[in-house]
């Protein structure tokens, strides 16, 4: 294994919660405080994306989106934490960018939108029903 494998792996094992048997589990969403500010912005950021992609999403776009959307926030934080202090790790920063730029893309970055009737054709549709 490389060396920055390992460092990787050691990173998430550190980080991963524990049971009581020293197992490794498995974190989700769930197990967040959803009253942090990271949290609405997350949600908030998901429903946003769900609604351009017209609501009724593929597994896999849901997946495309929950992972955009937390690069997204990472990059909101470190370009306030910029703002304040004036130190940014520009190649991470340009990494999480990138990223962030081709999820968007494999999504579709322009807003889908749904057939909806005109006020006479909805009238008359329910006329005729």
């Amino acid at each position: 294994m490389s060396a920055e494998a390992t460092a990787i792996r050691s990173s998430s094992e550190n980080n991963a919660a524990r049971t009581r048997a020293g197992k490794v589990r498995l974190r989700t969403l769930g197990d967040i405080d959803a009253r942090t500010a990271a949290f609405r912005r997350f949600k908030e950021l998901v429903a946003s994306y769900t609604s351009d992609l017209g609501g009724d999403l593929t597994t896999a776009q849901s997946a495309i989106i929950q992972r955009a959307v937390s690069l997204q926030v990472w990059l909101e934080d470190a370009e306030a934490a910029y703002a304040k202090s004036g130190q940014l790790d520009i190649a991470t920063y340009t990494t999480a960018s990138n990223a962030l730029r081709r999820l968007l893309a494999d999504i579709g970055l322009e807003r889908k939108t749904k057939d909806v009737l005109d006020l006479d054709a909805y009238v008359r549709q329910r006329g005729a029903a």
